[in-house]
């Protein structure tokens, strides 16, 4: 059942699903055997689906001289094929280890993408864990022989734990990979079984409604370091990369088309399915479409397919990995989930490594899944698997790691371009104050006794664009712009000293928009939507926006002062540049106001407008 995946497919996990965890090339030591398991009960539905698999396991592992296991799926549009270099690398470090086709991707069966839910996704993998533990009522036959197969060379942990078929396992993996890990971690504590030992999520969401729709104006607390990114408010909709998903779910439903022989199937597929999608997904995209915002319905079912919507049945010890180039999902989503899970007692860390959706390729020597003992973050998560999920080595003290681009720069030292703290958040806090102000913005002071009087104005032209950041993982390079009247920006002067910068900046701003005022009360569609992002200029007047990364925002309530939180940077302002913070009024990745919206902003006495700003050193 191993089919070729599309162009299209090919090109988004290069640029940083879990394609992105294996750059070295595939080594063959492990012959893996091809299997297909069917599960059973899937969701309301009650759906059988049969899932490609392959199983690898190390030399030497027998029923007499077991080894501990790991369970690892694709990346959107991916399949098994994808962790054939984690599956090889690890198991040189004596993991066995079953790689598995996602639901809905290409596998020549028919139960479609539900978007790593715990109904369908978790309870699929929580039977192959069941297969891992020996279970012979999960069916797995051998694509080459007809053989039923099961498992009796993984370690068994029924005698302490009480729970029969529970292996000694943990999961790896990335993106779509990385959350159908709490998604199983979660089916598994719910039943009381708790058969995963261990997690190792990367560049994964906390809350899709956040990363497809996202509202950082309405963040519980105002920030992500709240434990959650649920907005009150609907998003501004990412429709770069939510087109491009699509794209890729339809493509993989197209490639298992010629599994079908019953006419009648084709039409289910086309009709209940969504052309490969469980149904609310192709709901969403008409309403937005159609009025230009999701309804709280869509909202609700992006949400319930997160963690961040049941972390309290994620109890596994997790060491979450984000990426800062990734405009998909963004550090603040790591934030949110780090931080719920800290809060419940959950042993957890974070590390923010160099690459992630929006740049796929990790530094030299920061992370090589063919080769983990030889790569920064692949010793990282040995000794995190090693002592959770083989029992050995001392427990990983909870850190938070960041990786710095200027001491690579100076260094060429990956290991000394990770800094190390306790615990999320760093630093401290430097409040800087919007002074002035004229047609294109104004000042950053220190001193509040210095901000000057001033009215600042733009306005949004189009519900998409023009102003331009990026075009979802595709284009990284074009200059960023905004034209004349679609933004205002406020700069400090030249900085005297370097300025680091670790976390999220928080803009807090009394915004006047006296037409949107008079619609806001008739649901999104009359809000103000505003972008927010921070600049680094240089002294010839360069901007530089890190990573790509800004902050959209559906104001609720634009007669009140709003705190907006940008995006998660770890960022150093060279001496002689300028930190600038920008609102404009449209953004050529995102589907913003229908209609023209004007925005005015005054500072002086009387007006909060302010920008607080996470520093280090």
């Amino acid at each position: 059942m191993r089919r070729a995946a599309t162009v299209l497919t090919t090109a988004v996990l290069t640029a940083g699903t879990t394609a992105a965890l294996a750059p070295g090339a595939a080594a063959a030591e492990i012959a893996p055997r091809d299997l297909t398991i069917t599960v059973t009960g899937l969701g309301p539905e009650q759906r059988t689906c049969r899932i490609d698999a392959d199983l690898y396991l190390p030399p030497g592992a027998t029923a007499d001289s077991p080894v501990p296991a790991l369970l690892a799926t694709n990346g959107f549009g991916g399949t098994k094929e994808d962790q054939a270099d984690l599956a090889q690398g690890f198991g040189e470090q004596g993991y066995a280890t079953l790689s598995y086709t996602g639901l809905g991707f290409v596998d020549g069966d028919l139960c479609p993408i539900t978007l790593d839910d715990r109904e369908h996704d978790g309870a699929a993998a929580a039977q192959l864990l069941r297969f891992l533990g020996g279970d012979p009522s999960v069916v797995a036959v051998d694509d080459a022989t007809g053989e039923r197969v099961v498992v009796d060379q993984v370690l068994r942990e029924d005698e302490e734990s009480g729970t029969p078929h529970d292996p000694a396992v943990g999961m790896l993996g990335g993106s779509y990979g990385g959350q159908i890990q709490f998604a199983t971690a979660a089916v598994e504590h719910a039943a009381g079984t708790d058969r995963l030992d261990a997690i190792v999520p990367m560049i994964t969401w906390n809350d899709l409604s956040y990363s497809l729709n996202p509202d950082n104006s309405g963040l519980p607390g105002g920030t992500a370091r709240s434990g959650s990114v649920a907005s009150a408010n609907t998003g501004v909709f990412k429709y770069q990369w939510s087109l491009l998903f699509t794209a890729l779910g339809l493509a993989s439903g197209l490639q298992d088309l010629p599994a079908l022989s019953d006419p009648a199937q084709v039409r289910d597929l086309a009709r209940e399915n969504c052309l490969n999608f469980d149904a609310p997904v192709c709901t969403a995209l008409l309403e937005v479409a159609a009025v230009g915002h999701a309804s709280e319905a869509s909202v609700a079912f992006l949400r319930s397919n997160s963690v961040g919507s049941y972390t309290a049945d994620v109890r596994v010890p997790t060491l979450i990995a984000q990426g800062q180039a990734d405009t998909l999902f963004n550090l603040q989503e790591s934030v949110a989930t780090y931080a719920a899970l800290r809060e419940q007692g959950t042993p957890v860390s974070l590390v923010w490594h160099s690459w992630g959706h929006s740049g796929s390729a990790p530094q030299p020597g920061e992370y090589d899944a063919r080769q983990p003992a030889d790569s920064y973050q692949g010793r990282q998560v040995l000794a995190w698997l090693d002592h959770y999920v083989r029992g050995e080595g001392e427990a990983p003290e909870p850190t938070f790691e960041y990786y710095r681009d200027w001491v690579m720069e100076e260094t060429g030292d990956v290991a000394q371009a990770y800094a190390s703290a306790p615990s999320y958040p760093v630093g401290e806090e430097r409040t800087l104050h919007l002074s002035g102000g004229g047609p294109h913005g104004g000042a950053l002071v220190d001193d509040p006794g210095q901000v000057r009087p001033g009215v600042s104005a733009y306005g949004s032209v189009a519900p998409i664009g023009p102003n331009y950041t990026e075009t979802a993982f595709l284009d990284q390079s074009g200059p960023v712009t905004d034209p004349p009247g679609t933004a205002i920006r406020f700069s400090t002067p030249p900085l005297a000293e370097p300025l680091d910068v670790v976390g999220s900046p928080r803009l807090t701003v009394q915004l006047d928009a006296p037409a949107v005022a008079a619609t806001q009360a008739a649901g999104p569609g009359g809000q103000l939507v505003v972008y927010a992002k921070v600049y680094d200029i240089g002294p010839d007047g360069a901007v530089e926006l890190p990573h790509r990364l800004i902050s959209p925002a559906r104001v609720a309530d634009v007669t009140k002062p709003v705190t907006i939180e940008l995006p998660g940077i770890v960022h150093r302002f060279e001496a002689g540049h300028r930190l600038a913070v920008v609102l404009a009024g449209g953004d050529l990745a995102y589907r913003g106001s229908t209609l023209p919206q004007q925005v005015t902003l005054a500072t002086g006495p009387g007006r909060t407008q302010q920008l607080t700003v996470p520093v280090v050193g």
